[in-house]
């Protein structure tokens, strides 16, 4: 439809993603000879100012005026070079666009090491999981943790290569880092996506996704995070206002069991997955958490369990595992968990160990038919985990996994846990012999 005369500022604006203020487009920047950090940062921050409901706080914290960190020739020489591309969207794809930006995350995550654990999930994972929870067209994802937005991402992905309308998905997440929401929010703009919504704060704490019953349920919620979390607000789970204390309070030094009541809170009821990558460590740990794993247990909604090979994450080396949630369980499945034994299913690479395409559809197939072709796998009844203590270790049912590897820091979790039970045993122990006048 052509406009002709009849186009109007008013009408063309309705066509534009973003408003850019008088000033602050490429070329006025290209304008600019002397204190050019300092201008780039005024462009930025009228920018933000005049798109608030989607650009506020996404250029991040860069001091861009500052020559000593950013030499001024440094800068000319970055904003020539990428003058001598041409960006526009007839010639560059936005899938394109948000390929080179993962390629630049990649690249930062490979070069910063552990660092990038805290906004970088390796690929293979990413698309091993969002296959197991199989995404459709018009659900709403939720990532409680969601870094630099890579799951949402690989969501738009499998639903597109899947030939589904990815414009009716909604994509949700919370990040407490200022700086990784910000790189989450560009990481989905360039990718085309305009149906989202990333908000920053402490999920544990303050969950931002509300309604008027309590936590936001979500058709599928996937994460992937931080490995035994420390502070986590722990003094205040055990009278959560959301109910997601319901199977109990993890302990105040590894917060992993908190994440995943979260997000089984945050699951729908009838076609809620759950999707969380966890360390082997809450497979068999035992005191608070052995409890919370038997209640999530006997409410049958954990579907599998699955291992991991060793030294796919920048945080940390050891393995780690796959828990899938269902809030409705195929008839076959229920009262029983598969057990998927993936640790063999790599090759080495240069810093991390890597998973190919092969490795991934092979897990795939287990999971979803149950048969073993290049992994083990098992159908576990709950009887036999309530036999063995609610321990949820792959190796107890599958004799090829490898061992788990317990660090230093998981038991000297676990001796102070151990230590403050033993005192508040005793202090209950001497309250009861005063009570029976023995003291």
């Amino acid at each position: 439809m052509g406009f002709g005369d009849e186009l109007t500022p008013e009408i063309e604006a309705d066509y534009h993603r973003f408003a850019v203020p008088k000033g602050c487009h490429w070329s006025d920047l290209r304008k600019v000879s002397v204190n050019v950090g300092v201008a780039l940062q005024k462009i930025l921050d009228r920018l933000a100012e005049a798109n608030s409901q989607t650009l506020a706080g996404i250029f991040g914290d860069v001091a861009w005026g500052n020559k000593e960190r950013l030499p001024e020739p440094a800068l000319l020489n970055l904003i020539d070079a990428f003058h001598r591309l041409t960006l526009n969207r007839t010639v560059v794809q936005n899938d394109m666009l948000g390929a080179a930006y993962e390629y630049l995350l990649r690249q930062f995550a490979d070069e910063s090491g552990k660092k990038a654990g805290e906004f970088f999930t390796p690929r293979a994972v990413v698309r091993l999981l969002i296959q197991i929870l199989s995404p459709q067209p018009g659900e709403s994802v939720y990532d409680p943790a969601c870094g630099s937005g890579g799951m949402l991402v690989e969501t738009i992905n499998e639903v597109r290569e899947a030939g589904g309308d990815t414009r009716t998905l909604r994509l949700y997440g919370q990040e407490i880092n200022l700086t990784t929401a910000a790189i989450a929010r560009m990481n989905l703009f360039l990718h085309d996506l305009e149906d989202f919504r990333i908000v920053r704060g402490d999920t544990l704490r303050d969950p931002r996704f509300l309604e008027r019953s309590g936590i936001r349920k979500f058709d599928v919620v996937v994460a992937n995070p931080p490995f035994s979390l420390k502070n986590w607000g722990a003094d205040t789970w055990a009278d959560d206002p959301y109910g997601r204390a319901a199977c109990g309070v993890p302990p105040a030094g590894t917060a992993d069991l908190a994440w995943v009541q979260h997000m089984v809170a945050s699951m729908r009821t009838g076609t809620g997955r759950v999707g969380v990558v966890m360390p082997h460590g809450v497979l068999f740990r035992g005191g608070a958490e052995k409890s919370i794993r038997q209640c999530l247990i006997e409410q049958d909604r954990l579907e599998a369990v699955i291992g991991l090979p060793p030294n796919l994450f920048y945080s940390t080396t050891i393995p780690a595992s796959l828990l899938i949630f269902k809030a409705a369980k195929s008839l076959e499945r229920r009262g029983s968990i598969v057990f998927i034994d993936g640790s063999k299913r790599f090759s080495k690479g240069r810093n991390q160990n890597q998973m190919s395409r092969g490795d991934i559809e092979v897990i795939l197939t287990a999971y979803r038919e149950g048969s073993s072709n290049g992994v083990g796998v098992r159908l576990v009844g709950h009887d036999e985990i309530k036999g063995n203590g609610w321990d949820l270790n792959i190796g107890r049912y599958l004799k090829t996994a490898a061992t788990p590897t317990t660090t230093v820091e998981e038991v000297l979790t676990q001796l102070v846990e151990a230590q403050s039970a033993l005192r508040d045993a005793e202090i209950r122990l001497s309250e009861r012999l005063g009570a029976a006048g023995y003291a």
